[in-house]
């Protein structure tokens, strides 16, 4: 896209068709930011502050090119996501380098391309998993989402005279599509102690408190909400 309206606050967030990227564009908006997602699939969001690019997370050139109309940046949000889960002596090591595209380079792409032009106080939240600490038959996906955490803490540090913080909301099992997800059969969720899955707006609600002014001095750290998984 060639031009994004201003606002007071603007927000990137990747991943809103569906799940939780579609739960924090909804959570922002309520808010009064004004939120540019991208996905590939349009969103069922209807709301004049709200712009839609198409966009495959696995395309850093694409991804480049929908931000360049942008100004100024308050907030990047990274939900996107694709999960597969096999074995180790049965790994895809295509399904690996897509989720390493998605998860870990597309988040490089989105944060790398708009450094320069994220507010001084902004906000980076990356979506993690509780995986990342490591789960039977999904040692690709955690791995990519345990990246997340060195990168993060790498760019809260960078970015920390800026007022800039970075930080990753690493959630349990959320009910979202990915959980029909034929790919990730093999290894059905576990429901957590509290009985439940997690809301994808619980998480929605997390990240918008990150994004506001109570959250100021919280900065590269993982955030585990995994209603008592961890316990």
């Amino acid at each position: 896209m060639s031009e994004v309206k201003s606002a007071t606050k603007q927000a990137i967030v990747t991943g809103v068709s569906s799940g939780i990227g579609a739960a924090i564009a909804e959570r922002l908006l309520a808010d009064g930011w004004r939120v540019l997602g991208l996905s590939r699939r349009k969103p069922a969001l209807d709301d004049d502050r709200f712009d839609w690019c198409e966009t495959d997370m696995a395309d850093f050139g694409q991804i480049q090119r929908h931000l360049a109309g942008l100004q100024t940046v308050d907030a990047v949000i990274h939900a996107a996501g694709v999960q597969f889960a096999a074995p180790v002596g049965e790994l895809d090591l295509g399904h690996s380098a897509q989720m390493w595209r998605i998860h870990v380079g597309a988040a490089e792409a989105l944060v790398d391309t708009l450094a320069s032009r994220i507010a001084d106080g902004g906000r980076i939240v990356l979506i993690g998993s509780r995986t990342m600490s490591g789960n039977p038959g999904k040692s690709q996906y955690a791995a990519t989402k345990s990246a997340l955490t060195g990168m993060a803490r790498s760019w809260a540090a960078e970015l920390v005279t800026r007022g800039i913080t970075v930080n990753v909301v690493a959630p349990g099992p959320t009910d979202t599509p990915m959980l029909a997800d034929p790919n990730r059969a093999r290894t059905p969720a576990t429901v957590p102690p509290m009985g439940r899955l997690i809301d994808s707006g619980e998480v929605a609600g997390l990240v918008a408190f990150l994004l506001g002014a109570d959250a100021r001095s919280i900065t590269g750290q993982v955030i585990t909400q995994c209603a008592g998984l961890s316990l």
